[in-house]
């Protein structure tokens, strides 16, 4: 990491890959008025596909946002009204109903609106974590969060199943979206992992058209101020342990057996702008080792999931279970240390914003074509501004990004927010209907569904480099695109490697 950290800080290199950088979005503004033409009229040859009707997946979505506020309001209103008399809530000794924790805010299902639900991003958002995160709270309450947006309450996240059923609901009447919602284990406990899984199944929230990732929240300071841990050690044992003993015999926890079987990867998530040491080296103490209240670095989370992960794989695939992908939140603030550790350990990232002022790590992210989950609206309301957003640049340089949409509940106001995120670029940027299915091919690609959908998504042989992997008639991108970005990209490779072995 070290060496990688000196290569980013080298002058000479700096120039050189900002150069490479900007020959290669020199060279698609060549390609795009040269070839748009026929990139349409191929596009055009091809019956029935088109850009609604190809499919698409939203790479970095949470599930505790992943409805609208009119959704949301429209839930709590009908469920207010249908299951007022249902405890839901305890102070101290004393259970609570839905009607009395509404009653106890003096508001009834008439007095509520999505002004007053006040969950949507605004302009006091910006570079206020903290406040953003506040947003999860309806009404500024987070007893209704508690209610609503948790797999684990009174109710045993029956409210939040049902929620979630009518997103997968809408989804399937789309039928060509496709999630990837992110629920958290926060390694406190053993039994998290089960408790989740007893959600999930006692529950049935499943559809086709989603696959979760579990998002692990880098709170260890937290969790040692409350003893709710004694070192960093325990939050390992407790994410990875249950997931050991399930791949070595699944009826030990049949429930999460089950579970685990749509479950496509992990991501590790909290605001990364938090100050920290953030190297990470051999004199860092071993988890066991870490007792004091400090947080350990983003490098040191990364490390230790990713050693554990790599286990849990390797056991998984040798009994024929399905394996994970490791696919963090990077890059959206911090230091340019974070965006190395991920290229070092990780498939994918979400947010990559920091790349644009890192050229050497940008480029290699460009030469191993590592994943870019990239989500503009959520960006502008947090940390960069929507006109400032690097996606443009990123597409015409070639790096392998999708769009997502982060957290709907905040940042959309439609049913169906991978669409509205798509239409904003598209107006924005003007990108054409080439780049956008271009968007949608690369999110399939980054997308942890299994090899037996992404076959018939993107084609039989959609492993297969350059135009041979490439099926227009249903992933609806000319061949004229794929065969520029492989061919650039092989001259590229081809330059680094001549240089080294002139060397």
């Amino acid at each position: 990491m070290q060496t990688i950290c000196g290569y980013v800080c080298d002058g000479p290199l700096k120039s050189f890959c900002f150069q490479r950088l900007s020959f290669l979005q020199s060279k698609f503004k060549l390609h795009s008025p040269l070839n748009e033409v026929r990139e349409l009229a191929e596009q055009k040859a091809v019956s029935h596909r088109d850009f609604y009707n190809v499919r698409k997946v939203d790479t970095h979505i949470h599930a505790a946002a992943c409805m609208n506020q009119k959704h949301l309001l429209r839930f709590i209103k009908r469920s207010l009204k249908q299951d007022g008399d249902l405890p839901v809530s305890k102070i101290g000794t004393k259970a609570l109903t839905l009607q009395e924790v509404f009653e106890s805010m003096n508001l009834s299902a008439f007095d509520l609106t999505t002004d007053m639900l006040d969950c949507h991003a605004d302009r006091s958002t910006f570079h206020r974590f903290d406040k953003f995160n506040a947003k999860y709270n309806p009404i500024g309450e987070s007893r209704l969060r508690e209610i609503f947006m948790k797999t684990d309450n009174m109710v045993n996240g029956k409210y939040f199943a049902n929620l979630l059923k009518e997103v997968f609901v809408d989804l399937e009447d789309g039928k060509y979206t496709n999630l990837e919602l992110r629920l958290s284990v926060y390694g406190r406990s053993v039994d998290e992992w089960d408790k989740l899984a007893h959600w999930a199944v006692s529950n049935n929230v499943y559809s086709d058209n989603n696959r979760w990732l579990i998002q692990v929240p880098r709170l260890y300071d937290i969790y040692r101020v409350h003893n709710s841990v004694d070192n960093f050690q325990d939050i390992i044992k407790c994410l990875f342990q249950p997931l050991l003993e399930v791949a070595i015999d699944p009826s030990s926890h049949p429930d999460l057996h089950k579970f685990l079987q749509y479950v496509s990867g992990f991501d590790s998530v909290d605001d990364e702008s938090k100050p920290e040491n953030a190297m990470f080296d051999i004199d860092v103490p071993t988890p066991d080792e870490w007792s004091w209240h400090e947080n350990p670095p983003y490098s040191y989370y990364l490390y230790y999931t990713f050693v554990n992960i790599t286990v849990l794989n390797q056991l998984r695939e040798e009994r024929g279970l399905n394996t994970f992908k490791f696919r963090p939140h990077c890059g959206e603030a911090g230091p340019i240390q974070h965006l190395v550790s991920s290229f070092m350990m990780c498939e994918s990232i979400s947010h990559g914003l920091l790349l644009r002022k890192a050229p050497v790590v940008q480029y290699l992210y460009y030469l191993c074509q590592m994943g870019i989950a990239m989500s503009p609206l959520s960006n502008n309301s947090l940390f960069l501004d929507y006109n400032r957003s690097p996606l443009p640049d990123y597409l015409m340089r070639g790096l392998n990004i999708s769009l997502s949409t982060d957290d709907p509940l905040q940042f959309h106001f439609t049913k169906e927010p991978l669409m509205e995120e798509f239409s904003i670029a598209a107006s924005v940027w003007k990108l054409s209907s080439c780049d956008m299915c271009e968007l949608a091919r690369n999110s399939l690609l980054q997308g942890g569904f299994e090899e037996k959908m992404k076959s018939y998504w993107l084609g039989p042989n959609y492993k297969r480099e350059g135009v041979a992997g490439n099926d227009i008639t249903r992933t609806n991108v000319p061949d004229i695109r794929v065969s520029y970005r492989y061919e650039t990209l092989i001259e590229e490779l081809s330059n680094i490697f001549k240089s080294v072995l002139k060397v």
